[in-house]
């Protein structure tokens, strides 16, 4: 037996990176698969990878930025499928603005998919899982929640907010749903590749014991556990993933 065998989970932000290897871990363990992102091909890849392994997956285009699409993730899952037992909000955007040359427009999409999207699908979700009397959600959060870097005030400021979310989540939504973050650091996904690849975290890699950039597999074992019933007395913890690196 899977450790998510008949769970329903909607994994955002899932058509590569973390995500991506996240739902297809769920769904090597039994889970139902919503997977989400905004390019359709390689949501269908996605998708189609796990249905090659005889497991079960759908998929839904969404812009995390926009409230509607966020909606008809929540919709499609119930009509699919008729519930939800795992939200794991994963998808997030990066910005490298630094503070005096930050717009309001930037910092409000920033803070639209990376804590707004969070807070919004959760309410969307929380009713159904306590009715059930019982859920888990996880968060996306980072190193960048516990400290701070120049040039990056938007994203990090959102990251410290997610943060506080899941520890608000997890106070308002147990005992019946538990809320935790996973707090990842030098991870190669495709968010990386776009400041410049692993070269680009070399500093991150020098400053921790694991001395080696981790993997969306990494991510994908401690969501698992988080997901699983494995972990049923963790709740409202933010969870570090990056070798020790101090930010």
């Amino acid at each position: 037996m899977g450790k998510l065998d008949g769970k329903v989970a909607i994994v955002t932000g899932s058509t590569s990176g973390m995500g991506r290897d996240s739902a297809k871990l769920f769904a090597e363990e039994g889970a139902k698969v919503v997977v989400t992102g905004r390019n359709e091909e390689r949501a269908k890849a996605v998708v189609d990878d796990i249905k090659s392994e005889g497991n079960e997956a759908i998929y839904v285009i969404a812009d995390m930025a926009n409230v509607d699409d966020i909606k008809k993730v929540f919709d499609t899952t119930m009509e699919e499928y008729g519930t939800v037992d795992i939200l794991f909000n994963n998808a997030g955007l990066l910005s490298v603005t630094p503070l005096l040359e930050m717009t309001k427009e930037e910092w409000d999409k920033v803070f639209d998919v990376d804590v707004y999207a969070a807070l919004y699908l959760t309410q969307l979700v929380a009713p159904v899982m306590k009715e059930k009397g019982k859920g888990t959600i996880i968060n996306t959060c980072s190193v960048a929640s516990y400290a701070a870097h120049f040039g990056f005030v938007g994203y990090i400021s959102s990251k410290h907010a997610i943060a506080g979310l899941t520890k608000s989540m997890a106070f308002e939504l147990g005992p019946e749903i538990r809320c935790n973050g996973i707090a990842p650091g030098a991870i190669h996904t495709a968010m990386v590749d776009s400041i410049g690849g692993v070269e680009a975290l070399q500093m991150m890699v020098d400053g921790a014991p694991m001395k080696r950039v981790g993997q969306g597999e990494d991510i994908a074992a401690l969501a698992l556990f988080l997901a699983s019933d494995e972990s049923e007395f963790v709740d409202g913890q933010i969870i570090r993933c990056d070798g020790g690196f101090e930010c």
